[in-house]
């Protein structure tokens, strides 16, 4: 399921980015994405539950990274990151369907694929502070 899960989340990244940039439909950006990615029925249900869950969860996802990441403005991040971090913030606060490592992990592998030099370790950093509340909150 791990590969389909990283595909998913591309998918749910690039319609993220798409909503975030443009405000098209989601259930639209996805279906198409996830169309033109050739995936899987379950590939693109998986993708469409994370960028609902990002949408549905947007204002306190967006009060996380602001906490977290205090020195920067959220409409000053670079739109791949802030929706990258929006997307494992989801996965790691609220959903908690996979362990934190591996969603931090792929939030890192998905800063390298789509994001400038610096996003994998802006993405690390702010979701390090991410992990401490969480594991503050859970302890």
């Amino acid at each position: 399921m791990a590969g389909k899960r990283r595909k998913a989340r591309r998918i749910a990244l690039q319609s993220l980015f798409e909503l975030d940039t443009v405000g098209h439909e989601p259930a639209d950006c996805v279906s198409r994405i996830a169309k033109e990615a050739s995936a899987s029925k379950e590939i693109a249900a998986y993708a469409h539950e994370l960028v609902n869950g990002v949408g549905e969860n947007r204002k306190r996802i967006n009060e996380i990274i602001e906490e977290t990441a205090p020195a920067w403005p959220l409409d000053q991040i670079a739109a791949t990151d802030r929706n990258i971090l929006r997307l494992a913030i989801y996965e790691i606060v609220i959903d908690n369907k996979v362990p934190m490592r591996a969603a931090i992990n792929e939030a890192i592998e998905l800063a390298k694929e789509y994001g400038g030099d610096n996003s994998p370790r802006f993405v690390n950093g702010v979701l390090g502070s991410v992990s401490a509340l969480v594991t503050a909150d859970r302890g």
